[in-house]
């Protein structure tokens, strides 16, 4: 075997450790798991507290190599670009507290690498899913031409009511525009998706895509439509601090019951 194939061969088998910790640790803990990960963007705001949020998300971010993913992650949860991107290997990991309907949701984002020698560890990272970010590139129509395949995969490892957001990426680039936002359109309303063009470049969209896949989660929860008892539902529910029960508790005495959280 040629040095290139041992190393290959060792990046994948590492990869599928990390995978098989992660996926363990995240569905027994929520917490991010071993492997490649990305800093976490908590650490950007200070003022929140390690629980001061009532839901987990779990977002995967599928797509091409080379499309942008990692991009418009890090683009998010740091809001910075990165002008010279390394290809994933594996997978790599973000996390933001964002606000929806007056709650605090953390996002635990999984972005997968694109390259087919990886697809069957990646796949792992697709249970338990509440939202799939499904990205293109509009300057390269071969990664459009491949959202079926990836939809298909979405459709047969994640739930039934995991949200799917179609993203355009690198609108910046409109002069070497190689799919059209009409047919991508087209595309997203015959298969059920949401759909929206980004740039991880200037940030355009990139914060709607993210918060209006957390809005549809938020309000299947809402009404009823996603079921939480579900392990494969991709959302968990967060239990008051312990400084917050103990408040709760101090504010009842005196006969009142205290709400229960269960």
């Amino acid at each position: 075997m040629t040095d290139q194939g041992n190393t290959e061969t060792a990046e994948i088998a590492a990869v599928a450790t990390a995978a098989t910790t992660a996926v363990t640790s995240t569905n027994q803990s929520g917490s991010g798991g071993n492997g490649n990960t990305n800093s976490s963007a908590d650490n950007s705001h200070p003022t929140l507290k390690p629980f001061n949020y009532s839901y987990i998300f779990k977002y995967i971010v599928i797509g091409d190599m080379g499309v942008g993913k990692s991009c418009l992650l890090h683009q998010f949860t740091e809001k910075k670009f990165m002008a010279d991107c390394p290809h994933t290997i594996g997978v790599e990991f973000g996390t933001r507290i964002i606000e929806v309907s007056g709650q605090k949701i953390k996002l635990q984002i999984w972005d997968t690498a694109g390259q087919e020698r990886f697809r069957a560890v990646t796949r792992s990272y697709y249970r338990g899913a509440a939202g799939a970010l499904m990205v293109y590139d509009i300057t390269r129509r071969s990664t459009y031409n491949h959202l079926s395949s990836w939809l298909t995969d979405a459709r047969n490892l994640t739930n039934p009511n995991t949200i799917i957001y179609l993203i355009g990426n690198k609108s910046d680039l409109e002069s070497q525009r190689d799919v059209t936002h009409e047919e991508a359109k087209q595309f997203a309303e015959e298969n059920g998706l949401m759909f929206i063009e980004a740039s991880a470049k200037t940030g355009e969209n990139v914060e709607d895509a993210f918060f209006e896949t957390a809005k549809k989660i938020h309000q299947n929860i809402q009404d009823g439509s996603l079921d939480l008892n579900s392990a494969e539902c991709g959302v968990q529910h967060k239990a008051s601090s312990p400084s917050s029960a103990r408040l709760n508790g101090n504010n009842n005495q005196g006969g009142s019951k205290p709400n229960c959280s269960c």
